[in-house]
């Protein structure tokens, strides 16, 4: 029987911030956040996605140590890795999370997944129309969706991102977009560890609130929202982004859900 995991894509190689899945936020990394807050989720699997290259070896023995699935596969053709790892471990539904989202939601998690089963589109993302804070990001698609990318993909460049062929092809795929709604529609705020500065803003928050347990979005956003000047630390990263993402040329058409 097909069930339903979340796949997280996890290694230590990181252009501009080196192992950042290991940095330490209030005495656990980045990574073991990243997997805490997804046990929440309502989901039957949970996959560390890792490559075989060296370097990883750590990745590998963090997952025995805590008792969580263990994929190891390409390090550049990562749209193989996710397709190997799902269907070695015979998921029906795929929930991407990326490993450097140590606020990634729970309850949001599941709003995608009950809209994707509702709407039964093959793709579904709360990231390319942007309406939530970045680092809450989903994907939600199903197996069959992830097949027809492996074998239709071709170039390097959609090879390398898990999706990139799904959601630039809405011609053969049906795809859906999550909208925030109420205070979680705060497209302008970051959330993730990709650079120095976003660090510094998630330990500031960690170090304030965590304390073993589940830490709440609108709590966080409510306190970005008294220390304006917070909020702003890491923006010149998120512009740097949105260039990054406007130069590779790729186009994203969804319908409302």
């Amino acid at each position: 029987m097909k069930t339903t995991g979340i796949i997280i894509q996890a290694r230590m190689g990181s252009t501009r911030l080196p192992e950042k899945i290991f940095l330490n936020l209030k005495g656990k990394p980045v990574l073991g956040h990243v997997i805490d807050r997804c046990k929440r989720s309502k989901v039957n699997k949970i996959i560390i996605a890792t490559s075989i290259k060296k370097e990883n070896n750590v990745v590998e023995d963090f997952c025995k140590k805590n008792n969580i699935l263990c994929f190891r596969g390409s390090e550049e053709d990562v749209l193989e890795r996710y397709y190997l790892s799902a269907k070695e471990h015979n998921l029906g539904v795929i929930v991407r999370i990326t490993s450097d989202c140590p606020l990634i939601d729970p309850k949001i998690i599941n709003f995608a997944l009950k809209s994707f089963k509702k709407t039964k589109v093959d793709y579904l993302s709360n990231a390319f129309k942007r309406s939530f804070p970045r680092g809450l990001d989903v994907e939600v698609f199903s197996f069959k969706t992830l097949e027809k990318a492996y074998h239709q993909a071709k170039d390097k460049f959609q090879r390398e991102h898990v999706t990139l062929y799904i959601y630039n092809n809405p011609k053969e795929f049906k795809l859906g977009s999550l909208m925030a709604k109420g205070k979680l529609k705060r497209p302008d705020l970051r959330l993730c560890v990709d650079t120095v500065e976003d660090f510094k803003l998630l330990e500031i928050i960690y170090n304030k609130f965590y304390k073993g347990s589940l830490l709440k979005i609108k709590k966080i956003i409510r306190f970005l929202d008294k220390n304006p000047k917070l909020a702003k630390m890491n923006l010149e990263s998120e512009k740097q982004h949105v260039v990054k993402n406007e130069s590779s040329g790729a186009h994203h058409k969804f319908i409302k859900n």
